[in-house]
């Protein structure tokens, strides 16, 4: 399904979002700032076509190495075209990798971080685990996530274009056969959000754990610190 919507992602994306997508990953990289290159790589889970690993690298000024890790070869071929060819220049490194069984020794990154992703691993639980495994102790671990909007008024508007636009627009430019813009509010409105999601992260071990609402609850920004060893 992913393979097959690879060509328009990053137009829908932008579309379908008023473009507002590119504020939210820049905000997170503000939220959850980069630190120094010592301080180890950062991980873009998930990465689809790469923007936020993008977005990281223009925080960091192209200091700190990037990985981006995703499991659609389609995908990963758009965020490499994107980047120029060789990663924004072998700053960034693209690799094909099962979320749930990741290719990194523990405690490697600084910063583990997915954009609107967590939600499509099968298990959410083994997902984190594999999140919270291969940062760094004292480093974070970011999650931006599509959520429901908890004003009625506004929720009752972003339920309707969520469910009844946005999949027409979607299928109508995509024209997949999976029908991924149908798909995309399903797994929406089944993912654990705010307090749960939280205490999800909790449970594997995180500290500090917040969340922050992006445009109104649309898209709520988690984070939380791998704690240090006793």
């Amino acid at each position: 399904m992913f393979g097959q919507i690879a060509p328009w992602y990053d137009f829908l994306n932008h579309a379908l979002s008023l473009n507002i997508d590119r504020a939210w990953r820049a905000r997170t990289t503000r939220l959850v700032p980069p630190g120094p290159a010592d301080a180890g790589p950062i991980l873009d889970l998930c990465t689809g076509t790469g923007d936020l690993a993008l977005a990281y690298d223009r925080a960091a000024r192209g200091a700190v190495p990037i990985v981006g890790a995703d499991f659609c070869h389609e995908m990963l071929v758009r965020a490499i075209e994107k980047t120029g060819g060789a990663g924004a220049g072998g700053r960034i490194r693209f690799l094909e990798a099962d979320a749930q069984a990741l290719p990194f020794p523990a405690d490697t990154f600084q910063i583990v971080a997915v954009a609107f992703g967590l939600r499509n691993v099968t298990d959410t639980d083994r997902g984190l685990a594999e999140m919270v495994r291969v940062t760094r102790p004292g480093g974070r671990v970011a999650i931006l996530e599509f959520s429901r909007p908890r004003n009625r008024v506004l929720g009752r508007v972003y339920s309707f274009y969520f469910r009844h636009i946005l999949p027409r627009v979607g299928q109508l430019l995509a024209r997949n056969q999976e029908n991924a813009y149908k798909y995309l509010p399903e797994s929406v409105l089944r993912f654990p959000e705010y307090d749960v999601l939280a205490a999800k992260m909790r449970d594997h071990g995180l500290t500090e754990v917040r969340y922050e609402l992006f445009t109104f609850g649309i898209a709520t920004l988690y984070v939380g610190k791998k704690p240090l060893p006793s």
